[in-house]
This record gives C-alpha cells, sequence and structure tokens, in this order.
C-alpha cells in the first residue's frame, strides 16, 4: 500500500493575507483528501481558525531574515522533516524559502514555492536572495501576471528541464464570500459600528495602508466625482491598517482635509467580517498603483455580486471580464477613476443585478479555492509519484 502523502506548509506569518489563506485553505483540503498536513509559521491571527486537531502547527522563527536564524530554522526542518516523515516541503515566502531549500536538500524531498508576488529586485544581491523561489521541483505562479514576470525576470533559473512551472491561479472561498448568507443583523451591527448613512451609496476601498495600493489617488478620484455629483449622494470607506506607517496616514488625512472629505471619507483600522462589508457597500474600488499578483479584493467583490473598479494592471485584468463582471480604469490616473465611479453609481438595479450575477459565476468557474485546492494536491501527486 502507498503511504499517504505528508505535506509540510512553510509561511512566514498566518495573517489574513492571500497567501495565509491559502496556506490555511489547503491545509485543511489536503487531510479531507487522505493527506497529512503541517504549517510551520511564527504565528500569527489565522492559527486560530485552523483546526489543530487535524492540521499540526509548528512554530519557528521563520518570518526571520537573520542568516543565523534562517539556518537555526534549517536544522529544526530538518529534524521535523524526518520525525513526521514528510513528503512534500512547500514555502510560500522567500526568508523560509531558503531554510527550506536547505532542509529538502539534506532529507531529499521535494520542494515547491509559490510565487505569491513579484518580489521587486534593484541588485544582483536582491535578485539572488528572490531566487530561492525558483530552486524547487514546482515553481506554482499565482496567475498569468506572475508567470509573466517570472520569465521575463528570471528565465536562467528555469533552463533546468527538471523544474516544473506552471500557474495555479489563486482562490477564495465562494461559500464565505456570498452574499446570501450574511443575516441582517450582521448588516445592521457594522452600519452600527461604522456609523454609516443607510440613505447614501457606500464606496469602500479595502486594503492595508501602504503607498502602492493608492489611497492618495482614490481621494483625489472622490474630490472629482464630488465636483460633478456633490457630496451628497454617497461616503466613502478606507478601510485598512496603517501596519506602523504612520507618516502615510498621516498624509492620507491631511489630503482629505485639504479636499474637504472629513464628514464623507471614513478610515476603518480593521473589519472581521468582509463578507459584511462588501454587502452593506454599493461599490468596491482597487486603485493599485503597482501591479496586484493576483487582486484578491476583485475576485471576493465578484463573489459577493458587487461592482468592482480596479486598476488595469497586473492580475485584476486576468480576474474581471472588463465591462462584464467589473470594471477597468487606467492605473495611476484619478481622472479615470472618478469617471468609472460615476458611471457605475449612475447604473439602474437591473445593469448592476446582471453585473453581480456574471461576477459571481467567474469567480466559482475560475477561482474558487476547490479548484485551486485540487489543482495543488494533483501537482502533489505527481511529485510523489
Amino acid at each position: 500500500m502507498r503511504s499517504k502523502i505528508k505535506v509540510l506548509q512553510v509561511i512566514p506569518k498566518s495573517g489574513d493575507g492571500g497567501s495565509e489563506t491559502g496556506c490555511s485553505d489547503l491545509a485543511h483540503y489536503l487531510t479531507e483528501n487522505d493527506c497529512a498536513s503541517y504549517i510551520v509559521t511564527s504565528g500569527g491571527e489565522l492559527l486560530k481558525y485552523v483546526n489543530k486537531k487535524k492540521v499540526k502547527v509548528i512554530r519557528l522563527p521563520v518570518h526571520s531574515k537573520n542568516p543565523i536564524l534562517m539556518l537555526f530554522n534549517s536544522l529544526i526542518l530538518v529534524f521535523i522533516i524526518l520525525f513526521f516523515n514528510i513528503s512534500i516541503v512547500h514555502a510560500r515566502s522567500r526568508a523560509p524559502a531558503w531554510s527550506c531549500l536547505l532542509a529538502s536538500k539534506i532529507t531529499r524531498r521535494k520542494f515547491v514555492t509559490t510565487f505569491h508576488g513579484t518580489y521587486n529586485f534593484s541588485n544582483s544581491m536582491k535578485k539572488f536572495y528572490n531566487s530561492v523561489m525558483l530552486r524547487s521541483d514546482l515553481i506554482i505562479a499565482g496567475s498569468n501576471f506572475i508567470f509573466s514576470h517570472i520569465n521575463e525576470n528570471y528565465s536562467d533559473h528555469l533552463i533546468n528541464l527538471k523544474k516544473k512551472f506552471l500557474v495555479i491561479f489563486r482562490g477564495i472561498n465562494t461559500d464565505y464570500f456570498n452574499s446570501s448568507t450574511i443575516k441582517q443583523s450582521e448588516e445592521n451591527k457594522l452600519i452600527l459600528n461604522w456609523n454609516i448613512q443607510k440613505d447614501k451609496k457606500l464606496i469602500l476601498l479595502p486594503g492595508r495602508l501602504t503607498s502602492w495600493k493608492g489611497q492618495e489617488m482614490f481621494i483625489e478620484a472622490i474630490n472629482l466625482v464630488n465636483k460633478e455629483l456633490g457630496s451628497e449622494k454617497f461616503n466613502v470607506v478606507i478601510l485598512g491598517s496603517d501596519q506602523g506607517r504612520k507618516i502615510y496616514k498621516q498624509k492620507l488625512l491631511r489630503l482629505v482635509e485639504q479636499y474637504r472629505l472629513i464628514n464623507q471619507v471614513k478610515f476603518i483600522d480593521h473589519c472581521k467580517n468582509m463578507p459584511a462589508a462588501y454587502k452593506i457597500s454599493d461599490l468596491i474600488v482597487s486603485s493599485s498603483i503597482e501591479p496586484e499578483a493576483f487582486g484578491r479584493v476583485s475576485v471576493e467583490a465578484q463573489s459577493m455580486e458587487k461592482p468592482i473598479i480596479a486598476s488595469n494592471i497586473g492580475g485584476s485584468r486576468e480576474t474581471i471580464i472588463n465591462d462584464k463582471t467589473g470594471f477597468l480604469f487606467e492605473a495611476k490616473k484619478p481622472e479615470s477613476l472618478s469617471k468609472k465611479i460615476i458611471e457605475v453609481l449612475k447604473l439602474d438595479e437591473s445593469t448592476l443585478k446582471s453585473l453581480g450575477n456574471e461576477g459571481r459565476k467567474n469567480v466559482i468557474k475560475k477561482f474558487n479555492i476547490e479548484k485551486m485546492c485540487f489543482s495543488t494536491y494533483l501537482e502533489y501527486k505527481k511529485l510523489t509519484n
């Protein structure tokens, strides 16, 4: 009898990002398909949602870029791999990937990496550091955009024909992001907590507060929308933590004051119930000025049957069918974004309903978590065979 596959996923922290939720979802999927599942991480909020009876969680400082700690992690990983007889080691970030690379070489186990971002580099040393993600037996790109980025920038690392390089689209839980499962009490609670006026439309911009997410440009676009529609038509919520970027948040607050949007724009640090946040919103915006590797917000909004406007760069170009499941605007152009916002705010209910239906169908067909997990599981089986 063939022994069952044992997969060890290694990720720096278990936060609420796309790579972290994907790691958790895959870990649980594996246990339901006769595989043993292990996660090594330094900790994080998401761990409380991991079923510890099914998934073994081991704490290690794998978030650290300290070379001594990375070597220490390698040695501990060797022990873990041998003790639990791990079949496959799957790294989801660069620092832990170096530790995993050494451990998998020593133990002669299969090594898998997932490219979750573009991992930009400004010099040869940084490019070498990034290259660890291409030193595995299987390289997974989370989107066609990432696949192209790797081909263009790391082609010299793909010469070895023994390596397999493919796209497995990231996915979301379409049962969780389902508008029909949100209770009215959940909506009312969030409206009360956020102090939202029910008689006005709500525009939501989710995403951590960092300059490349385009919050400044978004605020400029809102100012332009007000010049045409007036400020009484809608309210705005910018949802996301500054993660210590206090100066950047102050810059955004000053911009809101400058455009006299204080009574119209709210900053909310965190929301535990994102499906409800999407449900109470009339329009979702993703205003990134640099390419999103995948664009989780765009996919979640479509799954919730909400109109989404996103930059026409990166993963959003793949996840959104323009003018059918959402809308793309010219990146870095507040004028382009403002025109799209005005266009969507003027749509009738019938058009919005059709847009929502098509959006959800798009996500279920291409970007659901089951498809992502099943595709990864099949690749694991091929590796172990």
